[in-house]
């Protein structure tokens, strides 16, 4: 395969219509994925721009994968209804608080989760 002079392929891409240019400044790129992250870090960035398009191109120094836990939203529980859910299913305050939670607050599904635990 013949080798292609930098200058040659300059006036190629610029018969294109293409264009690149190094996008300075860049500290980290980061991709968002389903339970995790990936950290480009230090990456040097190029846009090539073509047909109106712009295309970048990464080309990170250091890779690195971050676990994500989705954060549950904190929901605010009544303490009436802690007792009621503690009254119906028979149970303490503390174990009624704590199934409203792991329910998101829904009153039948916490008595219905309490009282199949107690058989």
């Amino acid at each position: 395969m013949r080798r292609v002079s930098p200058r040659t392929l300059r006036r190629m891409m610029r018969q294109m219509g293409m264009s690149m240019t190094p996008v300075e400044g860049v500290l980290e790129v980061v991709l968002k994925l389903p339970g995790k992250q990936v950290v480009l870090e230090d990456p040097e960035v190029l846009m090539v721009e073509m047909s109106g398009q712009r295309i970048y191109q990464v080309i990170p120094a250091r890779v690195r994968e971050e676990a994500i836990t989705p954060a549950r939203p904190t929901i605010e529980i009544p303490e009436e209804d802690v007792q009621l859910v503690a009254q119906q299913a028979g149970v303490s305050l503390e174990e009624a608080r704590a199934a409203l939670e792991q329910t998101g607050g829904d009153l039948a599904k916490a008595i219905l989760l309490l009282t199949s635990q107690a058989e």
